[in-house]
């Protein structure tokens, strides 16, 4: 393939996407299905489809960016407590990743196969949309019982990682059903959505990892320049949209994120009224 400045811009379109939708509770799937049909690079399928995951990383990497300190058992800055403290909090991560592990593990290609359309990607996302008013009209007036992370329990963290799992089907958005998930068994908003962007990190770095040995490595030159493009942009979009999430939740709810997720919805069951399902 030929790396024009064309298919450079796309490839920036395509990490700001990933940037933006990878945190925010409003499914990067269902996006990425709305932008590959007008903006198509010109790769085979079999690295788009590796493409489309590895780009995640530069989105990871971006949570550890922000977060290093938090994350890291190992500073110099930390008390003997905190460095404890920190530990755990890696322990409830890795609790939380089994469901996902196991059940991803076993089903993943099956979901892939069988629930990767387009009219399940605007059910998830009109059916999650109206989750998060319901969630939100439910909590009012309801103090959250776990307002900072060091006091999220084991049970909770297992709880949240179940929910992870319902990020199986297209469109649900990982971001979205585990913040849900925290939300509804007493986790504040904060806390949900900081031990989100955290349970992220194990997760995205093995899938990108499964998908990178699935596709080998015989890669151009051209493919390894949109591969960086696409993570670098997504690294820098990710720390805008990290910040922004987290600075927003502070002052105000979900609910903003659920109509938005049903409006997008219903522009994706128009398209597919119009076009088809352009995913089969």
């Amino acid at each position: 393939m030929e790396l024009s400045m064309a298919e450079i811009v796309k490839t920036i379109v395509i990490g700001i996407v990933e940037g933006l939708t990878e945190w925010l509770p409003v499914s990067s799937t269902g996006h990425m299905i709305l932008v590959d049909e007008f903006i198509k690079l010109n790769v085979s399928k079999s690295f788009m489809d590796m493409f489309l995951v590895v780009i995640q990383l530069g989105a990871i990497l971006a949570v550890v960016a922000i977060s290093f300190e938090k994350l890291n058992p190992f500073s110099g800055f930390k008390s003997k407590e905190e460095k404890r403290l920190t530990i755990e909090l890696w322990k409830k991560v890795m609790v939380a990743c089994v469901p996902a592990a196991v059940i991803g593990l076993i089903f993943n290609d099956y979901m892939e196969e069988h629930f990767m359309t387009t009219g399940v990607v605007a059910a998830m996302l009109i059916l999650y949309g109206v989750l998060f008013i319901w969630v939100e009209n439910y909590n009012r007036g309801r103090n959250p019982r776990i307002n900072n992370l060091d006091f999220l329990d084991y049970k909770t963290a297992f709880i949240i990682g179940m929910f992870q799992v319902l990020a199986l089907v297209p469109g649900t958005s990982r971001s979205g059903a585990t913040i849900l998930g925290g939300i509804l068994f007493g986790a504040s908003r904060l806390v949900a959505a900081e031990f989100t962007f955290f349970l992220a990190i194990p997760v995205m770095f093995g899938a990108s990892a499964l998908k990178i040995v699935k596709f080998g490595f015989n890669y151009t030159f051209e493919e390894v320049v949109i591969l960086l493009i696409g993570m670098v942009t997504a690294f820098i979009v990710s720390v805008l949209s990290i910040k922004f999430l987290l600075r927003y939740i502070k002052n105000n709810d979900f609910k903003a994120f659920g109509w938005y997720r049903i409006a997008l919805g219903i522009i994706v069951v128009l398209y597919l009224l119009l076009i088809g399902d352009p995913i089969n």
